[in-house]
């Protein structure tokens, strides 16, 4: 097929797009595909007629733009198939806040939260108790995260948001261990505990350094609870109104009881990304991976 491998972008992720794109680019080639780099940072403009000459559209893309939608919604203005949410589930799944609501919606265990579009007011306190974990509301990659004991560390951690013009998500400090799952089709991959070597949360440095995190697929964890992950994650799936596939995250605290974080409707996509690794388990290669999404992608539109 003639791709169109679509990354970079102007988000404060474009290098871990950018990195995961030049694997993808390496396996769908050995595969005998012929891949077009698309850099939606200098090439946004020839988006358009680009897609239109290509037979599928690979995004590899995360944070805004790219999982805000929008590059799904141009696609689908001329035509071109692409893996993954549509321009909806794309916008709703990247927003925390919206996310959170319709979790809890759909009955899903969804921490409390605390929305801040902007920065409060000098008099404003918290309505959460601290420890607190602050994040930015439509940022990804662990960018932008920090933890709160005390309203000077919450100002600190709220300024760098705001200063980058991100909106802020207050939620209650989780102690457990993350648990991921991702989605295929309409089944759940075989889930994956992570438990970070250098500190105690799983923030950029254990997500992208080597050595930062052990990630075990299949998790070691009760048959009964590997099977209520995955429940909960397809249930999540299913609320956004994903397809093709997604990776829902979740703490799972001492009580082996589970609370969902987040859906991430454009999942890392190295070889050892959290999603491949969990494809590889059920048989499917990097390459075979990248080629089941496609299919996903194509027997949507003809449908």
């Amino acid at each position: 097929m003639k791709i169109l491998l679509i990354a970079g972008g102007w988000s404060s992720e474009r290098e871990v797009s950018l990195n995961g794109a030049r694997g993808m680019a390496e396996a769908l080639r050995a595969r005998g595909h012929s891949v077009t780099f698309f850099d939606l940072l200098t090439e946004f403009d020839t988006l358009l007629p680009q897609a239109r000459e290509h037979d599928f559209a690979l995004i590899n893309l995360h944070g805004a733009p790219g999982e805000d939608g929008l590059v799904q919604a141009m696609l689908d203005r001329v035509g071109c198939p692409y893996q993954g949410a549509g321009p909806a589930g794309s916008f709703l799944a990247l927003n925390k806040a919206a996310a959170k609501q319709i979790f809890r919606h759909a009955g899903l265990p969804t921490a409390d939260w605390e929305f801040l579009p902007s920065a409060p007011p000098a008099d404003w306190q918290p309505r959460l108790p601290y420890p607190l974990f602050v994040k930015s509301n439509t940022g990804g990659s662990s960018l932008r995260l920090g933890r709160a004991r005390n309203r000077a560390e919450l100002d600190k951690v709220l300024a760098e948001i705001f200063a980058a013009g991100d909106e802020a998500l207050i939620e209650p400090e989780l102690k457990g261990r993350e648990v991921t799952c991702g989605i295929l089709g309409d089944e759940a991959l075989p889930p994956i505990l992570i438990e970070p070597v250098a500190g105690d949360f799983f923030d950029y440095e254990s997500k992208y350094a080597k050595g930062g995190a052990r990630e075990i697929c299949p998790a070691p964890i009760a048959p009964e609870l590997t099977a209520r992950v995955r429940e909960l994650a397809l249930a999540a799936h299913q609320a956004l109104g994903l397809r093709g596939y997604s990776r829902a995250d979740f703490i799972l605290d001492a009580q082996q009881n589970l609370t969902l974080l987040e859906v991430n409707t454009l999942p890392g996509m190295t070889a050892t990304s959290l999603v491949p690794q969990e494809a590889k388990v059920i048989g499917l290669d990097f390459g075979q991976l990248l080629e089941r999404l496609m299919e996903l992608g194509m027997a949507r539109r003809k449908s």
